[in-house]
Protein backbone atom coordinates (compact mmCIF):
# COMPACT_ATOMS: atom_id res chain seq x y z
CA UNK A 1 0.00 0.00 0.00
CA UNK A 2 1.24 3.19 -1.21
CA UNK A 3 1.95 6.07 1.76
CA UNK A 4 -0.37 8.87 2.22
CA UNK A 5 2.69 11.71 0.69
CA UNK A 6 2.43 9.66 -2.44
CA UNK A 7 -0.95 8.40 -2.65
CA UNK A 8 -2.20 9.76 -6.29
CA UNK A 9 -5.66 11.10 -5.27
CA UNK A 10 -6.47 12.02 -8.91
CA UNK A 11 -6.97 7.88 -9.63
CA UNK A 12 -7.43 5.11 -8.08
CA UNK A 13 -10.79 3.50 -6.56
CA UNK A 14 -13.23 4.38 -4.07
CA UNK A 15 -11.92 2.00 -1.72
CA UNK A 16 -8.13 3.37 -2.38
CA UNK A 17 -9.28 6.77 -1.19
CA UNK A 18 -11.23 5.61 1.84
CA UNK A 19 -8.30 3.02 3.24
CA UNK A 20 -5.93 6.56 2.77
CA UNK A 21 -7.88 8.11 4.78
CA UNK A 22 -8.37 5.53 6.93
CA UNK A 23 -4.40 5.90 7.71
CA UNK A 24 -3.80 9.04 8.51
CA UNK A 25 -2.89 11.30 10.69
CA UNK A 26 -5.56 14.21 12.29
CA UNK A 27 -3.38 16.69 10.25
CA UNK A 28 -3.58 14.66 6.58
CA UNK A 29 -7.31 14.81 7.20
CA UNK A 30 -7.72 18.44 8.19
CA UNK A 31 -5.88 18.71 4.95
CA UNK A 32 -7.40 16.34 3.07
CA UNK A 33 -10.63 17.63 4.02
CA UNK A 34 -9.11 21.07 2.78
CA UNK A 35 -8.28 20.21 -0.66
CA UNK A 36 -9.95 16.89 -1.87
CA UNK A 37 -11.45 16.97 -4.89
CA UNK A 38 -15.12 16.70 -4.91
CA UNK A 39 -15.04 15.15 -8.73
CA UNK A 40 -13.99 12.09 -7.03
CA UNK A 41 -15.60 10.40 -3.90
CA UNK A 42 -16.79 12.96 -1.74
CA UNK A 43 -19.91 11.20 -0.11
CA UNK A 44 -17.80 7.82 0.48
CA UNK A 45 -14.00 9.89 1.68
CA UNK A 46 -15.23 13.18 2.72
CA UNK A 47 -18.44 11.60 4.31
CA UNK A 48 -15.87 9.74 6.44
CA UNK A 49 -13.82 12.56 7.22
CA UNK A 50 -15.60 14.92 7.77
CA UNK A 51 -17.80 12.62 10.91
CA UNK A 52 -14.01 12.80 12.59
CA UNK A 53 -13.55 14.78 15.79
CA UNK A 54 -10.00 16.28 14.42
CA UNK A 55 -11.61 18.15 12.14
CA UNK A 56 -11.23 21.99 13.11
CA UNK A 57 -13.84 24.33 11.79
CA UNK A 58 -11.85 25.93 9.46
CA UNK A 59 -11.11 23.07 7.49
CA UNK A 60 -14.63 21.99 7.95
CA UNK A 61 -15.78 25.73 6.50
CA UNK A 62 -13.37 24.43 4.03
CA UNK A 63 -14.21 21.51 2.50
CA UNK A 64 -18.16 23.45 2.70
CA UNK A 65 -17.23 25.97 0.47
CA UNK A 66 -14.98 23.29 -1.97
CA UNK A 67 -18.22 21.01 -2.29
CA UNK A 68 -20.29 24.59 -4.50
CA UNK A 69 -22.91 24.34 -2.15
CA UNK A 70 -24.50 27.65 -4.12
CA UNK A 71 -26.05 25.22 -6.37
CA UNK A 72 -28.50 23.13 -4.35
CA UNK A 73 -29.06 26.04 -1.65
CA UNK A 74 -32.64 27.14 -3.08
CA UNK A 75 -33.33 23.58 -4.82
CA UNK A 76 -35.63 21.50 -2.82
CA UNK A 77 -34.33 18.59 -1.08
CA UNK A 78 -37.01 16.68 -3.11
CA UNK A 79 -36.39 18.00 -6.40
CA UNK A 80 -32.20 17.55 -6.10
CA UNK A 81 -31.52 14.76 -8.89
CA UNK A 82 -30.32 11.11 -8.34
CA UNK A 83 -26.61 11.98 -9.39
CA UNK A 84 -26.19 15.13 -6.96
CA UNK A 85 -28.36 13.73 -3.65
CA UNK A 86 -25.27 12.00 -1.93
CA UNK A 87 -23.11 15.30 -3.09
CA UNK A 88 -26.10 17.62 -0.96
CA UNK A 89 -26.46 15.30 1.65
CA UNK A 90 -22.86 15.61 2.55
CA UNK A 91 -23.26 19.52 2.57
CA UNK A 92 -26.62 18.56 4.63
CA UNK A 93 -24.19 16.99 7.14
CA UNK A 94 -20.92 19.14 7.26
CA UNK A 95 -23.96 21.88 8.03
CA UNK A 96 -25.56 19.84 10.67
CA UNK A 97 -22.01 19.74 12.09
CA UNK A 98 -20.87 23.11 12.01
CA UNK A 99 -24.65 23.94 13.72
CA UNK A 100 -24.78 21.46 16.52
CA UNK A 101 -20.65 22.93 17.61
CA UNK A 102 -19.28 19.50 16.28
CA UNK A 103 -16.28 21.36 14.65
CA UNK A 104 -13.95 23.52 17.15
CA UNK A 105 -12.30 26.21 16.46
CA UNK A 106 -8.22 25.92 16.31
CA UNK A 107 -6.34 29.77 16.07
CA UNK A 108 -4.03 28.16 13.78
CA UNK A 109 -6.64 27.00 10.86
CA UNK A 110 -8.71 29.63 9.33
CA UNK A 111 -11.18 29.08 6.47
CA UNK A 112 -9.41 29.64 3.29
CA UNK A 113 -11.39 32.10 1.88
CA UNK A 114 -12.99 34.64 4.37
CA UNK A 115 -14.46 36.31 1.83
CA UNK A 116 -16.60 33.58 0.71
CA UNK A 117 -17.75 33.13 4.13
CA UNK A 118 -18.57 36.70 4.31
CA UNK A 119 -20.40 37.09 0.92
CA UNK A 120 -22.39 33.87 2.18
CA UNK A 121 -23.57 35.37 5.91
CA UNK A 122 -24.49 38.24 3.78
CA UNK A 123 -26.48 36.37 1.43
CA UNK A 124 -27.79 34.71 4.45
CA UNK A 125 -28.91 38.01 5.99
CA UNK A 126 -30.52 39.16 2.78
CA UNK A 127 -32.58 36.25 2.71
CA UNK A 128 -33.69 36.14 6.69
CA UNK A 129 -34.62 39.86 5.73
CA UNK A 130 -36.67 38.87 2.51
CA UNK A 131 -38.33 36.29 4.00
CA UNK A 132 -36.98 33.33 2.79
CA UNK A 133 -33.63 30.83 3.68
CA UNK A 134 -31.47 28.86 1.94
CA UNK A 135 -30.94 25.60 2.58
CA UNK A 136 -27.53 25.85 4.23
CA UNK A 137 -27.74 28.14 6.62
CA UNK A 138 -24.71 28.80 8.88
CA UNK A 139 -25.19 29.56 12.45
CA UNK A 140 -23.33 32.92 13.00
CA UNK A 141 -22.77 32.14 17.06
CA UNK A 142 -20.90 29.38 16.00
CA UNK A 143 -18.86 30.76 13.43
CA UNK A 144 -18.72 33.93 15.49
CA UNK A 145 -15.73 32.61 17.32
CA UNK A 146 -13.76 31.75 14.25
CA UNK A 147 -14.80 35.08 12.52
CA UNK A 148 -13.47 37.10 16.06
CA UNK A 149 -10.43 35.12 16.44
CA UNK A 150 -11.72 35.46 20.38
CA UNK A 151 -9.24 32.05 21.16
CA UNK A 152 -5.98 34.06 20.85
CA UNK A 153 -4.09 36.07 22.99
CA UNK A 154 -2.67 39.14 22.68
CA UNK A 155 0.24 38.71 24.32
CA UNK A 156 0.71 42.78 24.66
CA UNK A 157 -2.87 42.87 27.30
CA UNK A 158 -2.21 39.95 28.73
CA UNK A 159 -1.23 41.12 32.67
CA UNK A 160 -0.01 37.18 34.18
CA UNK A 161 2.82 36.07 34.04
CA UNK A 162 4.04 32.60 33.49
CA UNK A 163 6.89 30.89 34.94
CA UNK A 164 9.75 29.45 32.97
CA UNK A 165 9.88 26.42 34.49
CA UNK A 166 5.88 24.84 34.44
CA UNK A 167 5.83 21.48 36.09
CA UNK A 168 3.59 19.21 37.09
CA UNK A 169 3.77 18.67 40.57
CA UNK A 170 3.20 22.42 40.72
CA UNK A 171 -0.04 22.31 39.26
CA UNK A 172 -1.22 19.56 41.05
CA UNK A 173 0.07 21.09 44.34
CA UNK A 174 -0.14 24.50 44.02
CA UNK A 175 -3.67 25.43 44.79
CA UNK A 176 -3.45 23.19 47.88
CA UNK A 177 -0.12 24.54 49.24
CA UNK A 178 -1.76 28.33 47.92
CA UNK A 179 0.66 29.33 45.58
CA UNK A 180 -1.79 30.66 43.55
CA UNK A 181 -2.27 29.85 39.57
CA UNK A 182 0.85 27.55 39.30
CA UNK A 183 1.75 28.83 36.09
CA UNK A 184 1.89 32.67 37.37
CA UNK A 185 4.13 34.00 39.19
Amino acid sequence: MQSFEVFDWQSGTREAHLEMARQASPAQLRALARRYDWSMYPETVLGWVMAQACIDLGSALTAFFNGDPERFNYIPKRQVTAPYEGVASLLDNIVRRVNSGFYLVDPGRDVASRKTLAKWLAYQDTDRSEGRQGRYVLDEAILSTLLEDRLRLDRVTETARYTANPSLLRDLFGPVLELGLPRRR
